[in-house]
Parts: structure tokens; sequence; C-alpha cells
């Protein structure tokens, strides 16, 4: 069964600002001539890799709200120019909305089980999936979505 983790977006205002922010780095990549693939790099490895990677996603936090996803491809461990361990998280650059969830800030990322996991907003349909982001945000937060 797949694992999933959870990490705050820092900086994002909403998943179109995250999505705004995955093209410029693809194209800025594509540019320079360089791999067009997204990593976000953090500093811990995780341990159940092959859990992970077996259908997980790297769920987003973004502003409090648990929005959307990202598939993830591959992990990456590697040490930086100084000699620290990190790791790249590979994601698919699609990102997914998810039904929001309101969720408390927190350092790094945390496992998220499947079982656990929000469900993917349908494109277009749903419970407020054709309302806009901040409108649902707001909804939800009153406890009406």
């Amino acid at each position: 069964m797949a694992l999933h983790l959870i990490k705050l977006c820092v900086g994002a205002q909403s998943i179109a600002d995250l999505q705004e922010h995955i093209a410029d780095r693809l194209a800025k990549a594509k540019a320079e001539g360089k791999a067009l693939e997204v990593a976000h790099v953090t500093r811990m490895t995780p341990a159940r890799a092959t859990e992970l990677l077996d259908g997980g996603s790297l769920y987003w936090v973004i502003r409090g709200m648990l929005a959307a996803r990202q598939r993830l491809v591959a992990l990456r461990p590697f040490r930086d120019a100084s000699g620290v361990g990190r790791c790249a998280l590979v994601l698919d650059p699609k990102v997914v909305a998810v039904e929001p969830r309101p969720a408390r800030p927190f350092q790094g990322w945390r496992y998220l089980a499947a079982s656990d996991a929000p469900p993917d907003l349908p494109d277009g349909a749903g419970e407020g999936a054709d309302l806009p982001e901040a409108l649902r945000r707001e909804l939800v937060a009153l406890g009406l979505l």
C-alpha cells in the first residue's frame, strides 16, 4: 500500500502559485539545457522509500490547508557542497488539487498513510471544485464544505 509525505508549501498563497513556480522552474531549466524535472530538496532522506515510491505523493499544505499533491517519482539522496546530507524528492510536475483539510504548521515533512490522505478533487466536479480557491478555503475553515 502506498505511503505519502506531507510538507508545508512555504511562500505559496494558492495552488495556482505552486503551479506557476513549477512552470517557471521548468522553463528556466529548459533555457539552461538542464533536465526537465521537478525536485524539492529536503534535509532528511525518508527511510520508507519503497513504500513512498509505490504510488505515493507529496501532499502540500498551503496557507494552513492540505490543498494539493504531486506524485513522487524518485528519491535521490546526495551531499551538498558543504557535505551536508540532503534528499531530492523528484515529483511529477502535475499538481492535483485535493479535498481541502485544515493542517497545523510543522517542520520538515511527515508521513501520511494512504487511509488518511484526502481524495482528489475531480476536474470541474465535486463539492466546491468549481469555486475559487480562496472561497473554498473559507468555506472549509467554517465547516461548510
